[in-house]
């Protein structure tokens, strides 16, 4: 690891020094002047515009940043930041004036009038400009790094958060789930208890599922409709004559994965409220596939809501299901419920992305 980061560090010095060799050296070979000497003296006027900017480049890059960017200090980076190009800015003009009266300019350049303010005020506002981008071209390669890494970290820790929500709304559906279960299992042992004894063992199955096999965030689909058939088939053992039950669900699936225990939440409150014993009722159950593109789960059932005194469930049901929603499926999936008279209605549609199929 240390030898890697060792690497690193050589290759951003051998960027750094080979760009400001480049700034600086290059023009070296631009000018055209016949005699070495004029050439030279060209060159450092030239040469003090790039050395500035990396003076003030670098003592941003190793210090200034470090020392109060990094620290949340703004106004003193900004005021340390002003110091410094003030300085350099002068320091580039003492050296344009002190190169102009040692080596005075070409013939060609007398021929544009003596120096006025105006001209010199356009050269030191271009100066101070450059210094400026340069402390900021400083900042911005100084901490694209932190940046990156900070939005890296925000973004694990979002993952974690919601995958810790996620275990939560979990860990509340299991217990929602055998509660209900457990609720209509005793209602058959006051009048069948042969039913009574299949729905234990059947219920045993349940659990096996939904404590141990569905443990990640996604599982395959067929595994999920056969959890429904058999949880169907349960419930089905309560039924009286009065009840109609219609069910549609695919035989043959492969190759599709789905969140578990989605459905079961919306099924579990169809038979709950579209039950009656005493009177004419219906259930009906469609879960349909587009295959690699979508499944619906459509539900339709007779509607007896419970009273007040009705403590078979304690409502998260449908609250933990919209919110699971949310975290497994952003903006990839429809919801819709809707009462008309004595009748209700349920549609939920998971638009599968890549990753869900």
């Amino acid at each position: 690891m240390s030898g890697h980061i060792q690497k690193n560090r050589i290759l951003q010095v051998a960027i750094h020094a080979i760009v400001w060799g480049l700034i600086i050296g290059l023009p070296l070979f631009f000018f055209e002047e016949n005699f070495a000497g004029r050439r030279m003296i060209r060159y450092w006027d030239f040469f003090i515009i790039p050395f500035s900017l990396a003076v003030v480049f670098y003592i941003n890059y190793f210090y200034l940043i470090d020392k109060f960017l990094f620290k949340k200090q703004t106004y003193k980076y900004l005021f340390w930041n002003l110091l410094l190009i003030i300085i350099v800015s002068m320091g580039i003009r003492y050296w344009k004036d002190l190169n102009f009266i040692n080596f005075p300019p070409p013939p060609e350049m007398v021929k544009m009038g003596p120096r006025v303010w105006y001209r010199d005020f356009f050269f030191l506002t271009r100066d101070v400009f450059s210094l400026f981008l340069a402390a900021g071209l400083s900042v911005a390669i100084k901490m694209t790094p932190q940046w990156i890494e900070s939005e890296n970290t925000q973004k694990e820790l979002e993952k974690r958060r919601a995958e810790a929500e996620l275990k939560n709304l979990q860990n509340q559906l299991n217990p929602h789930f055998l509660f209900n279960t457990l609720n209509n299992i005793y209602s058959l042992i006051t009048f069948s208890p042969e039913k009574a004894q299949q729905a234990v063992h059947d219920l045993s199955k349940l659990l096996r599922y939904v404590l141990y096999e569905n443990t990640g965030n996604y599982v395959p689909l067929e595994r999920e409709l056969d959890f429904i058939r058999n949880y169907i088939e349960l419930m089905r053992l309560r039924l009286s004559d009065k009840v109609k039950l219609d069910v549609s669900l695919p035989q043959a699936v492969t190759g599709m994965n789905i969140a578990p225990l989605l459905f079961i939440s919306l099924i579990e409150n169809a038979f709950k409220h579209g039950v009656s014993n005493t009177c004419q009722s219906f259930v009906s159950i469609c879960i349909e596939i587009v295959p690699q593109e979508k499944i619906s789960c459509c539900i339709e059932n007779s509607f007896f809501p419970k009273n007040e005194h009705d403590k078979s469930g304690s409502g998260i049901g449908l609250e933990n299901l919209r919110r699971r929603l949310e975290l497994l499926y952003p903006n990839s999936y429809l919801l819709h419920t809707e009462q008309t008279g004595d009748r209700y209605s349920t549609l939920l549609t998971l638009f599968l992305k890549p990753e869900y199929k």
